[in-house]
């Protein structure tokens, strides 16, 4: 499986914990890893630039902290033009079909906050449905997220543990020893790895 790593993140030289999970995977052989915020200073995003990037690979992430609850602008701006109708979804938009999309997050918040009883009030799973659905009318497969809580007090040896499971779960998705159908079916990809997330999400 050939996984392209889409990164944004508009304040890049100050976040710790996506420094050291792109430091841990940035040699890991079968990963294309592109800066979005680095290709894209101005916004102004190349469709006909990245459809055939995403043509080439099998899995595209899209790794970045969780800010208001979605991504940052320049990752919706990416969407916006380059999932284009015709191409990625519609009648003849079959560009992406049985490709699989997931997400690499980082929660300032714990556990605890993404709870009906925290402070946001849900859980990430229940925010993270507008890209859900999107894989979905690109005809893609949703992977479940893996999730970096609590990043804004995380420790470094935990922030090392959360890095190391990000390498073995990347090796795991390139060489095909996990099992898709499985991984689909958890919350959340933290699972396999052993390493604690956030809770489990509502039943489906």
């Amino acid at each position: 499986m050939k996984i392209l790593i889409l990164f944004a993140h508009p304040a890049f030289e100050r976040s710790r914990v996506h420094a050291r999970l792109l430091k841990a995977v940035r040699t890991l052989p079968g990963i294309t890893l592109r800066d979005l915020y680095e290709e894209y200073p101005d916004f102004d995003v190349l469709p006909g630039q990245e459809q055939p990037i995403l043509e080439k690979h099998d899995l595209i992430i899209f790794q970045h902290p969780f800010y208001w609850y979605s991504g940052p602008a320049l990752l919706k701006q990416w969407m916006d033009l380059v999932l284009e109708h015709g191409w990625a979804y519609g009648k003849d938009g079959v560009a992406l079909q049985g490709k699989y999309l997931m997400q690499v997050i980082s929660t300032g918040g714990n556990a605890q906050a993404y709870t009906a009883e925290g402070h946001h009030g849900h859980a990430v799973h229940d925010f993270l449905l507008p890209y859900r659905q999107s894989a979905l009318l690109c005809h893609m497969h949703y992977l479940p997220p893996y999730i970096v809580p609590g990043s804004a007090h995380i420790a470094d040896e935990d922030l090392a543990r959360y890095a190391d499971g990000f390498v073995q779960l990347l090796q795991g998705l390139s060489n095909n020893s996990i099992d898709l159908k499985m991984l689909m079916r958890q919350p959340e990809a933290n699972m396999l790895t052993g390493l604690p997330g956030l809770l489990p999400a509502p039943p489906r």
